[in-house]
């Protein structure tokens, strides 16, 4: 693609996106209902509603609306329409990085390198770009079209550092991204919200530290250690038939939270969190009563209506997904100790000790299993 840098000064580039999202893709269907198996090949075709006959590709013809009548179009015409040009990224201007706003962000960004196929010097005028961009931390505006008959975007050019992995595995390459813009019929403006209530010190702070507590290994994430569960699973799945093995009963998700690691880091910390909560929003109550402003019915700030009963899912014949559903929306401590021990007792495991011990043995069950 050419990458048009000023008037008459164009270098080639190739790109591809790095976030894509992976899917099973389905392009056959195999029929296994007679001797052998069979390929089974779709066909479609477009008939009229009347007649039921099939048209022909030469036989439809395309029209718009226009002050009633329909005005036809060649499919040349159309072509010429939906042309805004060839397809190249055209510089327009350079603007400082911190003018680009968060909220910017509409769709993924593409990634580009130099190639030398149809100029030769291309790899060094790109590098002195990208150079130039993360010194000065400035972003190029362009004019974009992807492919032909694409809709033209403008997108900002932005660098990008080489990192690596603990591993010594590159996560994010050294090169320019196309970052896509919003145009101005993009963007919507947020709903009316009433004035938010500010935050006290002591529950900022105690928050603080649960967040501190949750963080991930230097504080990146790396999508390498997070697997496609859906994708793995189908995987996982034609492996066990291609080589004629057992199917597995439950997939594994390395996207779960470990609950039990989260409550043993931060649990206490969370249960503070909450106590604070309620004692600040007492306060604040009180505090609107002794203005005057009184409270609404039916508002935030009014008693707690009366709870509805959660109906509990039974523990006897609960399977190992059951279980974890139970565990996950922390319904087991709604269970009775005499459920919980029969259900430890069902297992063969000790009975014995508070209901917290109970839960935590059913809970190491169900991860054991």
């Amino acid at each position: 693609m050419p990458f048009e840098i000023g008037p008459g000064f164009v270098i080639t580039v190739k790109g591809y996106n790095l976030l894509q999202k992976a899917t099973a893709t389905k392009n056959c269907w195999v029929y296994e209902g007679g001797e052998t198996t069979q390929v089974v090949v779709g066909e479609s075709a477009k008939t009229e509603e009347d007649t039921g006959e099939i048209v022909t590709k030469v036989d439809i013809k395309k029209a718009y609306k226009f002050g009633g009548t329909q005005v036809l179009f060649t499919p040349e015409e159309q072509k010429k329409m939906r042309k805004f040009g060839e397809p190249g990224i055209r510089i327009i201007g350079f603007k400082p990085q911190s003018m680009l706003p968060f909220w910017a962000s509409v769709t993924k960004s593409t990634f580009i390198y130099p190639s030398e196929a149809d100029y030769i010097g291309s790899s060094r005028v790109f590098s002195a770009l990208w150079q130039k961009l993360l010194n000065d931390k400035i972003m190029g505006l362009a004019w974009y079209i992807a492919r032909s008959n694409a809709t033209p975007i403008l997108v900002a050019i932005l660098p990008s550092e080489e990192r690596l992995s603990e591993s010594n595995v590159q996560i994010i390459p050294a090169g320019l991204w196309l970052y896509p813009l919003p145009f101005v019929d993009d963007l919507r403006g947020p709903p009316e919200l009433p004035a938010p209530i500010p935050s006290p010190e002591n529950l900022t702070d105690e928050m603080r530290t649960i967040v501190r507590q949750l963080q991930l290994p230097k504080a990146r994430y790396d999508p390498s250690k997070y697997p496609n569960p859906s994708l793995q699973w189908h995987y996982r799945i034609l492996q066990a038939m291609a080589l004629d093995e057992d199917i597995p009963a439950t997939p594994d998700d390395k996207t779960q939270p470990k609950y039990r690691q989260i409550d043993k880091r931060a649990g206490e910390y969370i249960n503070n969190w909450g106590r604070i909560l309620e004692e600040v929003s007492q306060t604040y109550k009180q505090e609107r009563i002794s203005n005057g402003q009184g409270i609404k019915r039916g508002s935030h700030d009014s008693e707690d209506p009366p709870k509805k009963k959660i109906k509990v899912e039974s523990l006897e014949g609960a399977n190992v997904d059951d279980l974890r559903k139970m565990i996950r929306d922390e319904k087991l401590t709604k269970h009775s100790m005499a459920e919980l021990k029969a259900f430890l007792q069902s297992k063969g495991l000790a009975i014995s000790g508070k209901k917290q011990d109970l839960i935590d043995r059913v809970e190491q069950w169900a991860e054991d299993n």
